[in-house]
């Protein structure tokens, strides 16, 4: 540690930190717009001048400058700093008057206007006046894609944009062209940008030069409600802030998570929103004579009631899609479990992850920040870039530091660093080349080596690789599961998966597999002919579609859940609105159902099902807390054996934009699917 005095205040820091950071430390406020503590540094819009005792007769910039550079007294005292001193304070507002010198007054109209960096920082730092009465320079606007608006006119070339693409995104999209009053920044070519990450150069513009394109012009920051919640786009959990205007959810934001997605969500999650409005289903319908009409929620319920009286338990069957909370799952299991039915499943996609073999199983136990202590990567059957963008960027920020080697089994595909390519398929586990050997290794297993009739063998065989190369040990366990859906975790840990002589999900849906099927917002599954299904969920999408009778859900943004990411961490999803029509809440419409059908189901609030809940699965009510799975468990699961199938490994994201029915009903969505299939194409044409 340093010793040194800012403002009068001594205090001792690490000598790695910028002056900036060191003076913050201190509790004084800096401004800046250039520095970003997550990219490098860059030292060019000067707003950070500070005075340095002993330095140099001028103002020194202070995010360039670190503890370690400065130099004692001439009697050995501390190095000394001062952030309000006159020069300090002259330097700021000759940088403000530069910077607004060809800023538009475009306040009144600019989306950021009430959020906006230089706007704060003019008022706070700024005079009111300028020397200058020159013409603005113009900049024209730029093509960037689907999802930012360019105002290029606004730009003060602070480059965190560029800085964000290049370093954490891994996708060049945007550089600067030009110097001096000619600098611009735009994309290669005026293309569309390609990372499903670019969503967050809008956060980090300090002015409103780039603008959210589907949000614009469509609220003020002040006139909205902010919820803090979670997002269930993928199974990383990353932490979000809702902003809706009435009932309407505006915009999605990121908020601080640094165990999580540190402060970026992708693409999908921010831009959704409009999925949220549309499709909807807001009445409840039932099928009748091939025709879906409208019905009571009475009528649905008579309906369902009559097809399930007299049929066998285990001609009833019930799956839970990927966008379920805990509390559904854990309401429909009740109700399963009264009717004497074993035919449940939560693994659409044919997973063979199963809880019996311990929660270390079917997480990843590393941690998405454990990501940041580890040399060593075998990706197996995964494509995380699609699967999971916030831990592919987490992945991506321990490789840059050049102490991370990356290897890969599967399909090949840009991830945004390099890897060791070890091969296609499953014989490659079988005759793994021998790995470096490395203090910290992370086995990852992706969907694409689990959702596989020989998936359990696969599992066994990387759980075997990964205690053969010594990443299960005193603490540390290096063998994670990579999901792709938000409901899974939190299914498994509440044991949602076939009993005893029960089906999976795929013989439920085959031909003949059961006679009645309710389906809790499961999308991505063909049901065969011949099944009543019974669909509750919020689309109308492939499950609405094969439906007999329908029951209007509540999307995440309209209820109070908990989810279970990746990594094994509950999480509170919040209420940020509320459901359209006659939509209820899942847990409530199964309440209702259960006592329709003859087994009531033993509570009326919210409150008293996570009671109940929290009785069977304590660790369910530790929120962001993760219960760490049994490393035993692994070792164990890796002496399974069993036949793995040499065909190839395959990802089963084949379309990022376009996973789960909010996103399909999404134009937003499809817009940006549709750029990135012909961004693919012409990639392949050069």
């Amino acid at each position: 540690m340093t010793k040194i005095i800012v403002d009068g205040k001594e205090l001792d820091v690490p000598p790695e930190y910028t002056l900036l950071q060191a003076c913050e430390a201190a509790g004084a406020e800096v401004p800046r717009f250039c520095f970003h503590e997550r990219l490098s540094i860059a030292g060019n819009c000067r707003m950070c001048l500070i005075e340095v005792k002993g330095g140099p007769p001028k103002p020194v910039a202070s995010c360039a400058q670190n503890v370690r550079d400065l130099r004692p007294g001439p009697n050995g005292e501390p190095p000394q700093m001062f952030t309000k001193s006159p020069m300090a304070r002259k330097a700021r507002q000759g940088v403000m008057e530069f910077l607004l010198i060809n800023h538009p007054l475009d306040c009144p109209i600019c989306d950021q206007g009430g959020e906006c960096d230089l706007q704060d920082q003019a008022m706070a730092f700024g005079v009111d006046h300028t020397r200058y009465h020159e013409n603005k320079r113009a900049v024209e606007d730029k093509y960037i894609g689907a999802l930012v608006k360019t105002s290029m006119n606004r730009c003060i070339h602070c480059t965190r944009c560029v800085r964000f693409t290049t370093e954490v995104a891994g996708v060049s999209d945007l550089g600067a062209t030009g110097r001096g009053e000619d600098m611009e920044i735009t994309t290669y070519l005026e293309r569309a940008m390609t990372s499903e990450l670019q969503g967050n150069v809008v956060d980090l513009c300090p002015v409103g030069a780039l603008t959210s394109k589907p949000y614009a012009f469509a609220a003020r920051p002040w006139e909205l409600g902010k919820t803090e919640s979670i997002d269930v786009m993928d199974a990383v959990g990353s932490a979000i802030r809702v902003d809706t205007r009435g009932r309407e959810v505006m915009r999605i934001l990121p908020r601080l998570n640094e165990a999580v997605n540190e402060e970026w969500i992708s693409d999908k999650t921010r831009h959704v929103v409009d999925g949220l409005r549309t499709q909807r289903l807001d009445v409840p319908y039932v099928r009748e004579e091939g025709r879906l009409r409208e019905a009571t929620w009475a009528e649905a319920f008579a309906a369902i009631a009559r097809k399930v009286k007299g049929v066998k338990p285990e001609r009833i069957g019930a799956l839970v899609g990927d966008l379920a909370a805990c509390e559904e799952i854990f309401a429909l299991k009740q109700l399963m479990d009264g009717l004497g039915v074993k035919n449940i499943d939560c693994r659409q996609d044919g997973s063979t992850l199963d809880p019996k073999n311990g929660r270390a199983s079917y997480i990843f136990n590393p941690t998405i920040a454990g990501i940041e202590e580890a040399d060593g990567l075998v990706i197996v059957g995964s494509n995380p870039r699609k699967e999971a963008s916030l831990l592919n960027a987490r992945i991506r920020k321990r490789w840059r530091t050049g102490k991370l080697k990356v290897a890969l089994v599967g399909e090949k595909a840009d991830l945004t660093y390099d890897y060791n390519y070890l091969g296609a398929g499953a014989d490659t586990l079988a005759n793994m080349p021998e790995q470096p050997k490395f203090e910290r290794p992370i086995y990852l297993v992706g969907a694409g080596a689990l959702a596989r009739p020989d998936g359990a063998a696969i599992l066994a065989s990387v759980a075997k690789a990964a205690g053969a190369a010594g990443a299960i040990k005193d603490g540390w366990n290096g063998f994670g599961v990579v999901h792709t859906a938000a409901s899974r975790v939190g299914a498994l840990d509440l044991g949602f998966v076939p009993g005893e002589g029960g089906k999976t999900a795929a013989e439920i849906a085959r031909n003949g597999g059961a006679d009645v099927v309710f389906a809790l917002g499961a999308d991505e599954i063909d049901i065969a002919p011949g099944a009543f299904v019974v669909y509750i969920g919020t689309h109308g999408d492939r499950g609405a579609h094969r439906a007999d009778v329908i029951l209007p859900g509540s999307a995440y943004t309209e209820k109070s859940g908990i989810f279970v990411n990746t990594e094994g961490r509950v999480q509170m999803a919040a209420r940020a609105a509320f459901p359209p029509g006659d939509a209820r809440e899942d847990w409530a419409i199964l309440r209702a159902l259960s006592d329709v059908l003859g087994h009531k189901l033993g509570y009326d609030s919210l409150g008293a099902l996570r009671k109940a809940m929290f009785a069977a699965h304590p660790h369910l009510q530790k929120i962001d807390e993760i219960a760490a799975g049994d490393a035993a468990d692994v070792q164990k699961l890796g002496n399974a054996g069993g036949t793995a199938d040499k065909k190839a490994f395959v990802s089963p994201v084949s379309d990022f934009y376009l996973t789960n029915p909010i996103a399909r009903a999404s134009a937003v969505m499809a817009e940006c699917s549709a750029l990135a299939e012909d961004s693919a194409e012409l990639t392949a044409a050069e």
